[in-house]
């Protein structure tokens, strides 16, 4: 063979085994793609969220390409949203007895420099007399209408809660009524002032309901014990809030904190406040007679409070903001009995 024809061929079998070469290389490329479509297709099939696994799929970051889990109904969001946070307070609940003054069966907070001859009170005569009649002879107002009570026994509370309402069938209000219709049953005739004396605002609370207190003593004459009803709140620094009660027939009822002004300075036009505290000293004892651990020690103190509007004015506090409404409206109860046997 020529030497031309020699170079020729070693050419095209040069040629031939490069092209044999190429060809197997595109053969392991498309292998290879192969491998890693079936491969990347298999990862992500492991990378869906399973029925039971949500949880975790949510945790993974936000850069996560996975396929997201299908969107669920608005009222499967709503009941698994989460509840938002809200402190609780303690609610101590504790039987009020002892203060600095004693005369037989009940006690008396004095808060003043006098010096109180509580025999004396007892004994003195009311300056009126009950009366056979239908004619109303008390009056039941609320300075402070929109007070209002817990409605369970819980032994705490939330921090939002509002001590307060202008539901007749919730606040002081409805404990007033329950008063009325004890007397009712008790023979006696009551009227139930229920103008909300601190509505828009507290202030002035005293100057409204003196207006009411001399409108319904013009328009009933026969009226002879006054009673502004309440509803007290006692908290510590703590937030932790006081509840008073007492126990009588087996049943939980709020303690009852009566309150008794003087003028013996001159401060207020307010010269016949020793009658009323003859009152509150007979109401305290009957109580106290009756039911058992049913008051607080009587509060007398340098305060007027429109007590000077009528020879039998008093104020009381009917349990705090800790207590349920259902004690109050017991102790309400239990009051009215005691009035009419203080009256009769």
């Amino acid at each position: 063979m020529r030497t031309s024809e020699k170079i020729s061929n070693t050419v095209v079998i040069c040629f031939a085994f490069i092209m044999s070469m190429f060809g197997t290389v595109s053969s392991y490329n498309k292998f290879d793609n192969i491998n890693n479509h079936i491969e990347s297709s298999a990862t992500a099939e492991l990378a869906l969220p399973s029925a039971n696994t949500v949880s975790d799929f949510d945790k993974k970051p936000d850069t996560d390409t996975s396929p997201q889990p299908e969107q669920t109904s608005s009222s499967e969001n709503e009941s698994t949203a989460e509840i938002p946070f809200e402190n609780t307070y303690l609610v101590t609940e504790t039987t009020y007895r002892e203060s600095n003054m004693k005369y037989n069966n009940f006690y008396v907070k004095n808060s003043t420099d006098l010096s109180l001859d509580l025999r004396g009170f007892l004994n003195a005569e009311l300056p009126f007399e009950y009366e056979q009649t239908s004619q109303p002879q008390v009056l039941i107002v609320h300075t402070h209408s929109t007070e209002a009570y817990m409605d369970s026994d819980l032994g705490y509370y939330y921090e939002s809660y509002d001590p307060s309402s202008t539901d007749d069938n919730k606040n002081i209000i409805r404990v007033g009524e329950a008063i009325v219709e004890s007397l009712k049953n008790n023979g006696i005739t009551a009227i139930h002032c229920t103008t909300h004396h601190d509505e828009p605002s507290y202030l002035g609370a005293y100057d409204n309901s003196a207006e009411s207190i001399k409108e319904y003593l013009a328009q009933y004459p026969s009226i002879k014990i006054v009673l502004d009803i309440h509803r007290d709140s006692i908290t510590t620094d703590e937030n932790e809030k006081i509840k008073p009660t007492f126990v009588y027939n087996n049943k939980k009822a709020a303690q009852i904190m009566i309150m008794c002004g003087n003028d013996n300075y001159g401060y207020y036009d307010f010269p016949d406040w020793r009658q009323n505290m003859s009152l509150a000293v007979k109401l305290q004892a009957t109580a106290e007679s009756y039911y058992p651990e049913m008051t607080r020690p009587l509060y007398f103190g340098n305060f007027m409070y429109n007590m000077n509007l009528a020879p039998g004015s008093l104020l009381i506090e009917i349990g705090t903001d800790a207590n349920t409404l259902d004690e109050a409206i017991y102790s309400a109860e239990l009051l009215g009995n005691v009035i009419a046997h203080t009256l009769k």
